[in-house]
């Protein structure tokens, strides 16, 4: 096993005590997450346009730290947005997943 799966399962493990849950927490779920950490208000529901919205905080503010997005500010509700500098380069669904993976990481402190 690499150094990525084995620091990913860590994450995993850690939000999994944190949060008492059964069983790993997915890729969307650790996004979700990681968007409510951004935004700083946790509500007991969301709704299916909300959980969109905060896993698209989550992807912007992990791929600002690779430079395509710079944060711009927040609405009047205190949602962030960014602004993409730069465009992402093509990659496949398994590459995205790792590069997301990377900086779930990261942001983590892994």
């Amino acid at each position: 096993m690499d150094l990525m799966q084995t620091r990913w399962e860590q994450v995993q493990a850690m939000v999994q005590k944190q949060f008492n849950k059964e069983k790993l927490p997915d890729l969307d779920a650790i996004l979700m997450l990681i968007g409510i950490n951004e935004l700083g208000k946790v509500k007991a529901a969301y709704t299916k346009e909300e959980k969109q919205d905060l896993m698209h905080v989550a992807i912007c503010h992990l791929l600002s730290q690779e430079g395509y997005y710079v944060f711009e500010g927040r609405d009047v509700d205190g949602w962030p947005h960014w602004v993409p500098v730069r465009s992402l380069p093509k990659l496949t669904t398994k590459e995205q997943e790792t590069l997301l993976k990377t900086r779930i990481i990261e942001y983590f402190g892994l």
